[in-house]
């Protein structure tokens, strides 16, 4: 094994755009157009097709790929990463490797460069927009194994990688039976088709800031073990909480904070930067003192008008439109407090409610049961890139 610059295992090159003023440039569907938004965060994804394309017409205006060549997005969100399984073009916010296959198999470089994310990212930690450019691209460093190797390395952690996207289809098609149920049961809940009663959200729930003063803490403030678990924006995903990564603060400094601290049965929301996401506080948690950053919000329910499951599940379902109507703020998206009364909650009757959230209930008993094993495959995966790419 050595270690060799991308620059060294094939052609590195950076995307353009044809200029989008020249109708002809895009007047049919000739040729793939590779975004990074056509490119997912979660794993290494094949391209067959994009979201948009380009014009035979433009063939000669574009930087383009041949099959089997690998796409990583090096401004912006950086690191994803992408093998073309069609000819392609592709976007300057992307640099890509046309590999010397006597040298490097292409699904061996997109695992080595996926390795790397982590590097990349702190390599491209610029104020304002993070940025890798061709030359940092072409310098940065992976390990190539002999070429049977690779090919042994590529069996494996395709197996692996295929087990771990099953799992994420499986947790997928069990959310998708969760927003089929909601919408048998009481509609549509943007258009309200069934004409159901109607409250603001302020109405079924009292919204709780976190304590923005002077005490607010800093990064000092920050310990790995402490009193009070201080939440982060990476532990309230889209699907709930995640304490992979967490900061604690003392007690004492838990004791100056006025408000923005979780009781029991608490909805957390995220209103800032990521807009929509809900973690539901509930006794399974495992820490008693909890508070919120200054990107979200505390929900405490109505308990006499709204059931916690049931809200969850609706507010999910609203989230995109909620995004493209309320949220506000160009630079980084945020939903303010003031403008949460403009969010109306259809109000089927309580028992119904409560039926909806049992069946919830026993759909995320089989969710935690994938998890668990998504979680052992994704620990598996990450060890054996370590071994392999270091």
């Amino acid at each position: 094994m050595e270690k060799v610059r991308l620059g060294d295992v094939g052609v590195v090159m950076t995307g353009n755009t044809p200029k989008t003023s020249e109708i002809e440039n895009y007047s049919s569907n000739d040729i793939c157009f590779v975004k990074p938004s056509d490119v997912s965060d979660e794993y290494i994804t094949n391209i067959y097709d994009t979201e948009f394309y380009i014009s035979e017409h433009a063939r000669n205006k574009a930087r383009i790929l041949p099959i089997n060549s690998v796409l990583v997005t090096c401004i912006g969100i950086i690191g994803k990463v992408a093998l073309n399984k069609v000819e392609c073009a592709f976007n300057q916010q992307i640099n890509a490797v046309i590999p010397d296959t006597s040298k490097c198999m292409p699904n061996y470089l997109a695992y080595a460069i996926e390795s790397k994310k982590k590097i990349m990212q702190d390599m491209a930690n610029a104020p304002v927009v993070p940025i890798i450019n061709k030359t940092q691209f072409s310098d940065l460093r992976i390990d190539l194994h002999p070429m049977e190797e690779q090919k042994k390395i590529i069996s494996i952690l395709d197996k692996l990688t295929d087990l771990i996207n099953k799992r994420k289809q499986q947790l997928e098609k069990l959310d998708e039976l969760v927003k089929s149920r909601f919408v048998e049961m009481f509609g549509d809940p943007v258009h309200n088709s069934f004409k159901l009663p109607v409250l603001p959200m302020t109405e079924v729930c009292e919204i709780i800031d976190g304590d923005r003063g002077k005490n607010y803490p800093k990064q000092e403030d920050f310990f790995e073990e402490e009193y009070c678990l201080f939440l982060n924006a990476k532990n309230v995903t889209k699907n709930g909480f995640d304490f992979s990564n967490c900061m604690f603060i003392t007690k004492e400094k838990d004791c100056m904070l006025r408000k923005g601290k979780l009781n029991r049965g608490d909805v957390v929301l995220t209103t800032r930067g990521t807009i929509g996401n809900l973690a539901f506080y509930t006794k399974d948690i495992p820490y008693e003192n909890v508070r919120i950053n200054s990107g979200m919000v505390i929900l405490r329910m109505n308990h006499n008008l709204i059931d916690e499951g049931f809200f969850i599940a609706q507010f999910r379902m609203l989230v995109e439109d909620i995004k493209q109507s309320i949220a506000s703020g160009s630079a980084q998206p945020q939903l303010p407090i003031s403008t949460m009364n403009k969010i109306g909650v259809v109000m089927p009757e309580f028992n119904q409610q409560r039926e909806f959230s049992d069946f919830v209930n026993k759909v995320d008993k089989s969710k935690s049961e994938i998890q668990k094993g998504l979680e052992k495959l994704e620990l598996l995966k990450n060890a054996l890139m370590q071994k392999y790419f270091g």
